[in-house]
């Protein structure tokens, strides 16, 4: 058994509660914490803002990469996407999918959860069918055979579990139904169009596992099943189904905002909401170093009011190991409240384990974000 060393304790003038009634001398907080936003922390305030740096060199600094440049990078199959991000436990790609997929994909590596950025398709897999709309989440179990359908051209953040599943957080004091009501998800179903692709003839299934393919030949269609009962199923979840917590008092952390959780990873939703509306009360993220994990930003649509010059389909990338938080002009103008509401969406995935670089990234990055927190005139 352990515990953290923990004894609170306030040195020299600070407030009293975190993230709100800052003292007027320093009107910068920054919040040190550990285990994520669970763990011990102290709140500092500070004269200066914790990202005014004026120079940075090394590796270890935050990244910020349009995706959208590689629009041109269509594959036929989810398991010839590059990996963008990864580290043991996850992978990070986005798959422009624009062909009816001619065969079936299993990840024998772990979960898959797709997002659907742009688009829509049908997706058949072992459960059924369903239909993908833009801003859905779909959950495919270990081992699941699909292939999608696109309707029009999808892009598709992917994320595996690997060697992992995703579950859903818990909610504790506010209960099952907070955030989203599990019977707001949706299964595929064994409809009259998952019926209709009922064949006999020739089909393979592309199965990767520990990133090499397998092809498995069958000479009918696997995707045969007539019915189904249990409790292990894809699960589909609208960004607009998600219902967030908040508080016109008090900035809630992200964890608050957490969707699903995974082996030493989560995945957070952030969806338009009111801004804190209390005069004391913080209006935009606060400073933070969040040094126990990773921290990775996928913009899917909106004004995202902490960062300037993101748009949607870009993707930031904040290692541990240094503060990060609201660029100045987002900072300034949650100081005068000029929004008193939020109309971004964004999928955050926040990794335990610190992450690699793909490859891919380097020709899409923008060297200058490092600096986009220096206070211009």
């Amino acid at each position: 058994m352990r515990k953290w060393i923990s004894f609170p304790k306030q040195v020299g003038v600070s407030s009293k509660q975190a993230h709100a009634d800052f003292p007027e001398q320093a009107i910068y907080e920054r919040e040190v914490g550990r285990s994520g936003f669970f763990g011990p922390a102290t709140h500092f305030h500070h004269r200066h803002a914790p990202t005014g740096w004026s120079h940075w060199e090394g590796e270890l600094r935050p990244h910020n990469y349009d995706f959208n440049k590689l629009d041109g990078v269509a594959v036929e199959s989810p398991w010839q996407v590059p990996v963008l991000l990864h580290n043991a436990h996850c992978k990070f790609r986005i798959w422009h999918c624009r062909e009816d997929m001619k065969f079936l994909a299993r990840n024998a590596d772990g979960d898959e959860l797709l997002f659907v950025h742009e688009g829509r398709g049908e997706l058949f897999c072992d459960y059924g069918h369903i239909t993908l709309e833009k801003g859905d989440y779909f959950s495919i179990p270990r081992s699941t055979s699909w292939r999608i359908q696109p309707l029009e051209p999808m892009q598709l953040v992917m994320i595996e579990a690997t060697n992992g599943s995703y579950q859903l957080p818990e909610k504790g004091l506010v209960g099952n139904h907070a955030i989203f009501d599990p019977a707001v998800l949706d299964v595929p179903d064994i409809n009259e169009q998952f019926k209709a692709q009922y064949s006999e003839d020739e089909w393979q299934v592309q199965v990767k596992r520990h990133d090499k393919i397998a092809t498995i030949t069958y000479p009918y269609n696997p995707l045969d099943a007539i019915g189904w009962h249990g409790d292990l199923a894809p699960v589909r979840i609208n960004w607009r189904d998600i219902r967030p917590l908040m508080s016109h008092r008090y900035h809630l952390p992200p964890s608050a905002h957490t969707t699903f959780v995974a082996d030493r990873f989560v995945v957070c939703t952030f969806v338009p909401r009111p801004i804190e509306s209390d005069p004391g009360a913080l209006k935009v993220p606060f400073y933070h170093n969040n040094d126990d994990y990773d921290e990775v930003l996928f913009y899917h649509e909106g004004d995202f009011f902490s960062r300037d010059n993101i748009d949607k389909g870009m993707v930031t990338f904040h290692p541990a190991g240094f503060t990060h938080g609201p660029h100045p002009k987002a900072f300034q103008a949650g100081r005068e409240h000029k929004k008193k509401f939020t109309d971004e969406v964004a999928v955050m995935l926040d990794t335990r384990d610190a992450l690699q670089i793909g490859d891919a990234c380097a020709t899409v990055e923008n060297p200058d974000y490092v600096y986009s927190w220096k206070a211009h005139d």
